[in-house]
């Protein structure tokens, strides 16, 4: 399998394990089975990556104001937006629930990523570069 596709499925499940968790901590978030979270997961990444932007750029003061702390209440709007695209099978009684969920998903997909290292950048290979002529001292010296 493709190493995309590898980071791609492990991220999934990082966001799916982290709806869970949101989903047993914070009231007011149902769901019917499992694979409901597994569809929710992947309509909240498709909302992130193209409503959220979006969203971030018309509530650029707001997030400017408050010192990025508006993030969550974007976040909220597009979990919020999820649970209605995906009723019945994923619910949310409202933005409240959201707002605490998005929240807890952030907190949960970071502690997630930094344990598994999925957003580390993958250094190149060192590569053989030939070493410089060692300096004999014959260059013109500049004295300031």
């Amino acid at each position: 399998m493709p190493r995309t596709w590898t980071k791609f499925l492990l991220r999934w499940l990082i966001t799916t394990v982290a709806v869970l968790v949101a989903a047993k901590l914070v009231s007011g978030i149902h769901y019917k089975t499992l694979t409901d979270l597994f569809v929710a997961s992947l309509v909240i990444g498709i909302l992130n990556a193209f409503l959220r932007p979006v969203l971030m750029l018309f509530s650029l003061p707001f997030l400017i104001f408050t010192f990025g702390l508006f993030t969550f209440v974007v976040n909220g709007i597009v979990l919020y937006i999820a649970g209605k695209l995906l009723a019945p099978h994923f619910v949310l009684d409202g933005f409240g629930p959201a707002f605490w969920a998005a929240i807890v998903i952030s907190i949960v997909t970071m502690i997630l990523n930094g344990l598994t290292g999925v957003n580390r950048k993958s250094e190149p290979p060192p590569q053989n570069k030939p070493k410089p002529p060692p300096d004999t001292g014959g260059g013109p010296i500049i004295d300031v």
